[in-house]
């Protein structure tokens, strides 16, 4: 028989991660001084008995608290397991099978799946290497979806804000912002979102707020949006614990994870330099993340391994830049901790950072 496979699915791949059981993990841009102490204590303080319970569906309590912190009401605010659940859901919402969805690359890499296994036909331009996008190229096809990643995951870059706005002006169709990475800096989502109603901002608790083992992400946009969002998200998506953990860090722990975001940012600018005395070009950050173009990509997390060190290879990565044209589009990413950590990954990155150029 024929195989019962959707045919959009040929070529593509289940998500594998970092192989991290035996290393520190620099690999997925987490948490590395872990999970805030509210948020902890409210997993541990759950009575027993609402485990047998479905999770509330809408959130209410969830929704209202995101809607603070947002600064939005909370019709406004959808949420879901993590913001790449999101992204998938607001493919389906806001665009039809065969529609077109435009991004500058390189980008999140599940986006272009999604947007396959959606029936999504994907129109890519490259960043420029000042890291910026040629807004014409990315909307000359109109597209029904634009997808824009800033702080942008791998390359850690942030859009100017101009660029932004000017996406959102003059896209022809829903704008889905990514600001996974908002925390780490200025990120303009929640001030552009209450005068447009056709953009979408989805933000997530896995990487400041260090909640990425529960699964949490939201998007603010326009409460009509939302309502459709809600209906492809379905119900019951996020379990007890993380709706208890979220509500927890959002109202009670932001000190505690803006603390957390300043060590990141002051920790990132020392590994830079760091990784620059070493001879070796980090792109520029604005995320809890350094991109390090090194031609032996592959080979050098290997040993890194072999050292205690998970770090993300990267491949195919346009060469936009000298430094990614030199190492032919391969980089390493590494996540950013605490400085004692980072000391001890420096001391062994320089000792096999020969095969980096």
């Amino acid at each position: 028989m024929p195989s019962p496979v959707r045919k959009t699915l040929a070529g593509l791949r289940p998500y594998t991660a970092t192989d991290a059981a035996n290393a520190v993990d620099l690999s997925d841009n987490t948490n590395l001084w872990g999970t805030p102490p509210l948020a902890l204590s409210a997993i541990q303080n759950m009575p027993v008995a609402a485990l047998s319970r479905y999770p509330s569906t809408p959130p209410t309590i969830l929704n209202e608290t995101l809607g603070r912190y947002a600064g939005v009401g909370p019709d406004m605010i959808v949420a879901g397991c993590g913001s790449d659940d999101l992204i998938d859901c607001a493919m389906r919402a806001f665009a039809e099978p065969g529609d077109m969805i435009a991004m500058a690359v390189p980008t999140f890499s599940m986006v272009p799946v999604f947007a396959t296994i959606n029936g999504l036909r994907v129109h890519m331009v490259p960043l420029s290497a000042t890291f910026d996008v040629d807004i014409d190229a990315l909307l000359a096809p109109r597209p029904a979806l634009v997808y824009l990643c800033s702080p942008n995951n791998p390359t850690g870059t942030a859009l100017p804000p101009s660029t932004i706005a000017r996406v959102v002006r003059e896209a022809p169709g829903v704008v889905l912002l990514d600001e996974a990475y908002g925390e780490f800096t200025a990120a303009p989502g929640f001030s552009l979102v209450q005068e447009n109603k056709h953009l979408v901002v989805t933000r997530t608790l896995s990487k400041a707020f260090g909640l990425a083992g529960l699964r949490v992400g939201y998007a603010v946009l326009a409460s009509a949006l939302a309502q459709a969002l809600a209906t492809v998200r379905g119900p019951y998506k996020l379990n007890i614990a993380a709706e208890a953990a979220a509500v927890a860090a959002v109202t009670g722990d932001l000190a505690w994870v803006r603390d957390r975001a300043a060590d990141a940012a002051t920790n990132r600018d020392r590994l830079g330099v760091a990784l620059r005395s070493a001879g070796l070009a980090p792109l520029p950050s604005e995320a809890n993340f350094l991109c390090v173009p090194c031609r032996a990509a592959a080979d050098v997390a290997q040993r890194l391994l072999r050292r205690g060190f998970a770090v993300r290879v990267l491949t195919g990565l346009p060469r936009i830049t000298d430094s990614l044209a030199a190492s032919q589009g391969a980089a390493l990413r590494i996540t950013v901790g605490p400085w004692p950590l980072m000391e001890r990954f420096v001391a062994a990155l320089q000792e096999e950072c020969n095969a980096c150029v």
